[in-house]
């Protein structure tokens, strides 16, 4: 049985303006626009000639702003913000960003998105050398990185305190005379810079955000960069040259909006790929073609067109209810599912339907449908998914948390199948996954992290493999010990280990 891993579990959403008349309204625009990536917590942080002051709340966007004045009251015109994802055991306000520090030297506004591979280890170095962290957020540890390097400038003690995290990152920082974006090594998370016609540069998670508010895209931000916005214009320096691009899959999968392009491939494109793929590697004999409202309707359209079956709405989403995936517990999660979806009867009964979803991580959502078609009268119902099964938890910053909770990482695909109740299952391919998304870039899977799918993580894992290890027996240890001075039997990015028969298995 798979170990069971904890992992701190966000995905957020930043986005910062420097020299627009209305920095905080135009920030609220940008953040609405990646209101996707994050529902429980939001917060601006504005800078008024060099003062920084900010507001934060919890719950939607819209929630938190819904009062005119609250906006009208961040005066400036360079801002940032934050929208934060939910996650278990922290819905504090302590938590939600932009986090505002206030020193005897000056301010500084900070916002992230990712997690810190190392964070706990830095933080109990931190502690024990007097630091107070004010929250549970790995966010809080690049600051006091920061304030104690001995460099002379603040980029470069920044530039000091990101050398020493690891993990996913993507921060966005306001300082009284500049706003700066850095993004990890490896480039797990998405981060662009923007141009609007009046000059003012715009930082954002996703370029959909930068169409919201009228922005020309001007560049990505690469593994390893980081992006200092001033009042002279824009520049990049590296804070590192050892790199690797490795983006997040589920970004192209499931996280980023359709209308957003990641290194220069759309992800609408990318999807409709994955779904043409599927039908290639996975077709079924049916009347229909369904996609699952509302990520999984790209590669539903690529199925269809693959497979020369019609494309039907056969199920209908309720837009006002939020995603089940994010939900903080199963019972929440469940009700979700009952609340979000209906299947429309006049187009499936008696009809042999290919339903289409993005990826399943429980079960719950997959199983639910499964139920809903059958219930509408269904003659059959054939699932495929556009992705590999997840079957490893992730550590860079996505909501997965333990593999007890990953269906995939203690069944089998006709296990699966069973339980949903389906008539056929089939998961994409790793290589159909890498090949449909097209990045080619010079790096492995062609420049994108499909640990969840094979547990080849592409960095070290830090404290969560000392959790790993200290999960197993002193037998389990002893091997795992032994394997990993043999590169030909053991891979350490992989968890990669030998059972007594020295048949090879994976642990996560």
């Amino acid at each position: 049985m798979p170990a069971e891993l904890e992992g701190l579990h966000e995905e957020c959403g930043v986005f910062g303006v420097w020299g627009h008349p209305d920095a905080a309204r135009l920030t609220y625009f940008g953040l609405h626009a990646l209101q996707h990536r994050g529902q429980e917590g939001a917060g601006i942080v504005v800078n008024n000639d060099g003062v920084l002051d900010g507001y934060r709340g919890l719950g939607l966007l819209t929630q938190v702003f819904k009062r005119e004045e609250t906006l009208t009251q961040l005066v400036g015109t360079k801002a940032i913000g934050h929208v934060r994802y939910a996650t278990t055991g922290s819905g504090s306000i302590d938590n939600i960003q932009p986090f505002l520090f206030n020193f005897h030297d000056g301010q500084c506004a900070l916002a992230h998105n990712g997690n810190l591979t190392n964070c706990p280890s830095i933080k109990e170095r931190l502690e024990n050398q007097g630091a107070i962290f004010h929250s549970n957020s790995d966010t809080e540890v690049l600051m006091h990185l920061i304030r104690r390097s001995a460099a002379s400038t603040f980029v470069d003690r920044l530039k000091d305190a990101l050398n020493q995290v690891h993990g996913g990152f993507a921060y966005l920082l306001m300082t009284p005379d500049a706003m700066i974006g850095a993004l990890d090594p490896n480039g797990f998370r998405p981060l662009s810079i923007g141009r609007m016609t009046n000059g003012a540069y715009v930082l954002a998670s996703e370029t959909c955000a930068l169409e919201t508010v009228g922005a020309e895209f001007v560049r990505d931000i690469k593994p390893g960069e980081i992006v200092i916005v001033n009042d002279e214009g824009y520049h990049i320096e590296r804070y590192t040259a050892d790199v690797q691009q490795a983006i997040c899959s589920m970004e192209f999968i499931y996280f980023a909006r359709p209308d957003s392009s990641i290194y220069g491939v759309n992800v609408h494109s990318a999807r409709k790929r994955m779904g043409k793929r599927l039908a290639a590697e996975s077709p079924a004999e049916a009347d229909m073609v369904i996609g699952v409202p509302n990520s999984s309707l790209s590669a539903a359209s690529g199925y269809a067109e693959a497979s020369g079956l019609p494309n039907e709405m056969g199920l209908i989403k309720n837009q006002y209810v939020a995603r089940t995936f994010i939900q903080p517990t199963q019972e929440l999660r469940e009700q979700g599912v009952r609340m979000k979806l209906s299947a429309v009867r006049g187009v499936v009964e008696g009809k042999r339907v290919v339903i289409v979803d993005d990826s399943i991580v429980r079960g719950t959502t997959s199983r639910r449908i499964v139920t809903l078609l059958r219930e509408a009268g269904a003659a059959e119902v054939h699932v495929r998914i556009a992705s590999p099964p997840l079957r490893f938890p992730c550590y860079y910053g996505i909501d997965i948390q333990r593999t007890s909770e990953l269906i995939a990482a203690h069944k089998t695909t006709d296990e699966i199948c069973d339980y949903l109740g389906a008539d056929s299952l089939a998961f994409l391919s790793v290589d159909g996954l890498v090949e449909s998304v097209g990045l080619h870039a010079d790096a492995p899977y062609g420049g994108l992290c499909v640990a969840y799918f094979n547990g080849d993580y592409p960095t070290s894992l830090g404290d969560y493999e000392q959790q790993f290890l200290d999960s197993l027996s002193p037998a389990e240890r002893e091997r795992v010990a032994h394997y990993a001075s043999n590169s030909s039997a053991y891979n350490g990015n992989e968890f990669t280990y030998y059972d007594t028969e020295h048949t090879q298995e994976k642990v996560a």
